[in-house]
């Protein structure tokens, strides 16, 4: 799916709700990584123009203004540079949390991204789209941003759509 090593979606039924669990290693200082996750003029070279306090309880605001989405949100966890949760959502929809850790590899940062999302809603579209957003952080740290990889999206979603199918009938 995507030449940057993002290893294989694995997924959770957990109750009402499913798990999606992403990581990738980047060749990156854990401050590095922590401040594009952080950082509003970083949020913006791969995510969305936005500002998350940095506090218990503290406000995360994004604007996806293309598609009229704003995600005001608060956050649940931190522990700088290695934790960060908030949710996925915009006010009055369901929680769907995002949790970021990070994980020193030497020189380089494992980082794995934990979404959760209500059962009743598409969990191989919302990750296929974290999939796309991880290319996108990848090439932003690596200094060469991209916009949205529309093809990585797709070729994601369908898997994951088909791996979900599959371990849900089991």
């Amino acid at each position: 799916m995507s030449d940057i090593g993002i290893e294989p979606a694995v997924f959770e039924r957990r109750g009402d709700t499913i798990q999606a669990s992403l990581s990738l290693v980047l060749d990156n200082h854990m401050d590095e990584v922590w401040a594009a996750l952080t950082q509003p003029a970083r949020l913006v070279d791969w995510l969305a123009p936005g500002e998350i306090e940095l506090k218990p309880g503290g406000a995360a605001k994004l604007d996806f203004a293309d598609s009229g989405i704003v995600i005001r949100s608060t956050v649940s966890a931190i522990e700088a540079p290695k934790l960060l949760e908030y949710s996925w959502s915009a006010p009055g929809e369901p929680d769907r949390p995002l949790r970021w850790e990070l994980e020193p590899l030497g020189a380089m940062v494992r980082l794995n991204l934990t979404l959760t999302v209500p059962a009743s809603e598409d969990a191989g579209r919302s990750a296929a789209g974290w999939a796309a957003h991880l290319e996108m952080l990848a090439a932003a740290l690596a200094g060469v941003p991209i916009k949205f990889p529309f093809e990585v999206f797709k070729a994601a979603r369908d898997e994951y759509r088909e791996q979900l199918a599959a371990e849900l009938a089991s």
